[in-house]
């Protein structure tokens, strides 16, 4: 597949690279306050450049070992989202869990779906998985809608599953079947949805 693609709003997503270490803390700094709710809670250093040269070095080793495939999406030389396949299994199993967020200044422009879309195609024809799953908090809508208009369905809901803001929460638990997707039109959630949250799906970021 091609190292970069477009994306709505001119927006492109790419691997992630060494070198996008003070991109990637300003954009965390700005966005400190509409992550924190959704995400686990972050030393200070993290919102550095130090401390995010410490992320993609060990994100980028992951990569290298077959373990993740960790994507950054850029605007006008900003970083604006992320998403990261994590927890690559092999073997029998073929699968993959999937995170991303995307900053508070352009959400509603279809970027965190299509990012989303960008990275099930690279699970899907550049690793040739099988599967990949998300999680959500309960009453984080807007990361649901973006899961299933990728075409992701619900398969569950697990207790007390990660400690999000200092809080073990709930999460509801996503999949997308990869071999499936050709016969099926995109499967919607069942029973209404809340209408707040940002669009953020916890993994491994």
């Amino acid at each position: 597949m091609p190292t970069s693609a477009r994306l709505p709003a001119g927006a492109v997503i790419r691997l992630l690279r060494v070198d996008d270490a003070t991109a990637l803390a300003d954009a965390y700094w700005r966005n400190r306050v509409h992550l924190a709710p959704w995400e686990p809670t972050r030393a200070d250093d993290y919102f550095t450049p130090a401390g995010q040269q410490s992320v993609i070095y060990s994100q980028l080793n992951q990569h290298a070992s077959g373990n993740a495939h960790p994507f950054v999406v850029t605007m006008d030389g900003e970083v604006i989202a992320r998403v990261n396949l994590s927890g690559i299994v092999r073997g029998a199993f073929q699968s993959a869990s999937i995170g991303y967020w995307v900053d508070a200044a352009h959400t509603g422009r279809g970027i965190a779906t299509a990012a989303v879309r960008h990275a099930v195609a690279v699970a899907t024809d550049e690793l040739g998985l099988h599967r990949v799953e998300a999680g959500t908090l309960l009453h984080n809508a807007a990361s649901q809608r973006v899961l299933l208009n990728a075409g992701f369905e619900q398969f569950g809901l697990a207790p007390r599953y990660l400690k999000i803001a200092g809080e073990w929460q709930d999460h509801l638990l996503f999949q997308r079947l990869l071999h499936d997707w050709a016969n099926k039109d995109i499967v919607r959630l069942h029973g209404r949805l809340a209408r707040n949250g940002p669009c953020n799906c916890t993994s491994s970021l």
